[in-house]
């Protein structure tokens, strides 16, 4: 008989032990340790682990090489972090918080490639198959591509390679694979699905790992891509043990403020692609719409010649955005000021209002700082300094900040800006959307500082920076006047 084995495993890290702790002494979790029974086969009669393929060594250049690389999908911000398009017998993950959009997005794209590459399996263990009809309909019916020519209430014109089920044993989902054999299976979500032969239950440490190398096996061994979609935790990372993240190819993670309509895809691995890209889709009512120029739409409903705000070039993959910067400082009313950000590093906070404060003298020790990132984007680069800074400075001195100036930069602790990566391509991006003079620090090379129609003001410091981007004051224009006036009496 196989003998069975009780041990208690973490559900954060993986690690086993044989008697229940409090504490994962490996993560540190708290209250992570649970019971699985491991049954042991026989050694005779044991289950053979899957295998990719045929173990024999053959030199690399008699391996022939795909035909058909990728499936370009017409979604173009998703074949974008994908790295082109979707690759044949690939395992991508696809995580983010709950009500982010997943489901909607690759309800999409499963559309899109039955309509196109041919069957696509849409595994559900979340929802029922009514459910499902419900959200596609609606995205249907509110979406602008729907045909004038079509009667009112008609049915809809799904593709006929669309199957759907509801299914959480794995070994079902595999026997319906295997008689519709798609192009594309889509599985949501992978915490609900389980093997009937592991005692533990769905979404264990040792559920999640069987599964996913079962499902790996079969897209190596038949080309078939797979999307996993995978729950994440209170701290926003994905759900269960780091080996799921080693399995797959690809890890895709949606981000976005529920309450904004803005969502960000952002890849933190991929065997077929740069992890540097990102795409930027808007929740609507017709679903996950593509934003094709972010900055245009991060920057539409911007109050210019007020103080508080300016303008950010960052970079998010390779692509530039501009974003827009806020900053609000007022009297505080208890004994310690706050510093509260929305969209940016607390630390880096604290560091850029220490140096506005010790090198040029702001009076910041009373005052409450607050800085906001317009559009619920997170912006975590250095080069985004000097805008906050900007933004600070400006409703500290109740000063506007130039219009049409965009500002680049890191700041040190002496006050001195250092240069950023991808100066040119940041240039550019200010020069399209109507951006007449930027702001960036001194470069080495002055070449990568040169756009055609476009002012580079190259400052050394945060203080040149801000008497170059800020408009003045009624002191300085008083100041300004006397300069003035003097010189016509000289003269």
């Amino acid at each position: 008989m196989p003998k069975t084995q009780s041990r208690f495993v973490c559900q954060e890290c993986g690690r086993a032990t044989l008697r229940l702790m409090g504490k994962c002494p490996q993560c540190g979790t708290f209250n992570s340790m649970v019971e699985e029974i491991v049954v042991e086969a026989p050694k005779a009669g044991g289950r053979r682990p899957l295998g990719l393929g045929q173990s024999t060594p053959r030199r690399l250049s008699e391996i022939e090489s795909g035909t058909e690389d990728r499936w370009p999908l017409p979604i173009e911000e998703f074949s974008r972090v994908l790295g082109g398009g979707v690759v044949p017998g690939s395992l991508v993950l696809v995580g983010g918080d709950p009500g982010i959009g997943k489901s909607t997005l690759l309800l999409e794209v499963a559309t899109l490639m039955a309509a196109t590459y041919g069957p696509v399996l849409y595994v559900s263990g979340e929802e029922s198959e009514r459910q499902i009809k419900m959200r596609a309909v609606r995205l249907y019916e509110e979406s602008t591509e729907r045909a004038e020519d079509e009667a009112e209430g008609a049915e809809p014109a799904f593709p006929e390679d669309l199957y759907l089920v509801t299914e959480t044993n794995l070994e079902t989902i595999l026997a319906h694979i295997d008689n519709i054999k798609p192009r594309l299976v889509v599985i949501d979500s992978i915490q609900t699905t389980f093997l009937g032969d592991i005692s533990s239950a769905a979404g264990s440490v040792s559920q999640i790992r069987e599964c996913a190398q079962r499902l790996q096996a079969l897209a190596k061994t038949s080309g078939i891509a797979i999307f996993l979609i995978g729950h994440v935790t209170k701290e926003g990372t994905l759900a269960g043990p780091r080996v799921l993240e080693h399995i797959v190819d690809t890890v895709l993670q949606l981000e976005g403020d529920r309450y904004q309509a803005y969502r960000l895809l952002r890849a933190t691995k991929n065997r077929f692609g740069a992890t540097s890209e990102v795409g930027v889709f808007e929740m609507a009512g017709s679903g996950m719409l593509e934003v094709k120029n972010p900055s245009e739409a991060f920057l539409a409903e911007r109050l210019v010649n007020t103080a508080g705000s300016a303008i950010a070039v960052t970079m998010e993959g390779t692509r530039p955005i501009l974003v827009e910067i806020q900053g609000l400082t007022s009297v505080t009313t208890f004994g310690n000021p706050r510093r509260t950000p929305n969209g940016v590093d607390f630390n880096r906070l604290l560091l850029i209002t220490a140096v506005l404060s010790k090198r040029l003298g702001l009076k910041l020790g009373d005052q409450d700082v607050f800085v906001n990132v317009v559009g619920g984007l997170q912006v975590g680069e250095p080069a985004a300094d000097l805008a906050i800074a900007m933004a600070i400075a400006s409703s500290a001195l109740d000063r506007p900040a130039l219009a049409d100036c965009a500002l680049i930069g890191e700041i040190g602790l002496s006050g001195e800006l250092r240069a950023v990566n991808q100066l040119p391509q940041r240039l550019r991006e200010a020069k399209q959307l109507g951006f007449r003079r930027v702001i960036v620090p001194r470069a080495l090379r002055s070449a990568e500082a040169k756009v055609d129609g476009l002012e580079v003001i190259q400052a050394r410091s945060v203080r040149d920076a801000l008497d170059a981007g800020l408009r003045p004051g009624e002191k300085q224009r008083e100041a300004k006047s006397e300069v003035r006036g003097q010189r016509s009496e000289e003269e």
